[in-house]
């Protein structure tokens, strides 16, 4: 199975649109957002008959109606979240409090725990649990470009994780 992993879209509904385009492209399964989409009008475009769609909480998503959208498309899964796909557990938080981002990592509870906020691409090993951030819009002192991320679960650790450039 396929996750696609975006986080920080902010309302770029190009970089959602080319986001969306390459999970299709990669036959993605399941796309995990994890935050600051910003309004509902950026989350319509994640739905697709080509996969399911979940997403969290960000602390810049300031419509209410947000979650409500996103349940109509998929899952809201409120500020954090834990999925499983085919065996392999996930957390999901967007990463605004960095103590809680790292004992989520450091927990042992988790395969892998997927977090944005920083727009920065990362895949870091916490002992058994991957810590991966997909990037984000471009920002300065983060990435220069926007990414996304694609988890295969048929792999593990690491090297079950590629990151695409868009733009």
């Amino acid at each position: 199975m396929k996750l696609g992993i975006v986080s920080d879209t902010h309302d770029n509904l190009a970089h959602v649109q080319q986001a969306v385009s390459l999970f299709e492209l990669e036959g993605v399964d399941h796309v995990i957002h994890c935050g600051d989409i910003i309004a509902p009008f950026s989350a319509t475009p994640f739905d697709t008959d080509s996969f399911e769609f979940s997403a969290v909480r960000g602390n810049n998503d300031g419509e209410w109606a947000l979650g409500n959208v996103v349940d109509e498309l998929g899952t809201y899964l409120g500020q954090c979240g834990e999925l499983t796909f085919d065996g392999v557990e996930i957390a999901v938080y967007h990463g605004t409090n960095t103590v809680l981002r790292e004992a989520l990592a450091e927990a042992g509870t988790y395969d892998y725990v997927f977090h944005g906020h920083t727009h920065e691409r990362t895949i870091t090993s916490h002992g058994d649990t991957v810590r991966v951030n997909p990037g984000g819009l471009p920002i300065e002192g983060a990435d220069d470009a926007f990414h996304v991320a694609i988890l295969d679960t048929e792999e593990s650790g690491t090297d079950a994780i590629t990151h695409h450039q868009l733009d």
